[in-house]
């Protein structure tokens, strides 16, 4: 029961952002340049978390999840950002994806060494 959930929460995460990719920009008041970065940091930190929590399941070395889970992560950006060059009004930006990648590395990486200090 607890792979299906994990397996259907990453599911319906990576839906959201692809749901979300696909609308017309939001107009937001920038308060600093590059902001929208950190938007993208904190939606792939939940994606980290959540492929994290879902790749667990099917592997059993820590590294492991920690490569495929950013592998995921990553490809999962650099495919938002092609999708996101259809939209009117969109347009793919390298450095989003650098900045999904980094959002996912960070989660990741504090996980994993969270996990090392529990045991």
């Amino acid at each position: 029961m607890n792979k299906l959930v994990n397996i259907t929460s990453l599911v319906l995460y990576c839906s959201f952002i692809y749901w979300v990719s696909s609308q017309p920009p939001v107009p937001i008041d920038m308060i600093f340049p590059h902001q929208d970065k950190l938007h993208h940091m904190a939606a792939y930190f939940i994606l980290g978390s959540l492929a994290r929590r879902c790749f667990s399941d099917f592997l059993i070395k820590p590294v492991s999840v920690v490569i495929v889970s950013l592998s995921f992560c990553s490809l999962y950006g650099a495919s938002d950002e092609w999708h996101q060059s259809f939209v009117p009004g969109r347009d793919a930006d390298i450095l989003d994806w650098l900045a999904d990648t980094l959002g996912a590395s960070i989660a990741l990486t504090y996980l994993h060494f969270r996990k090392k200090t529990k045991n």
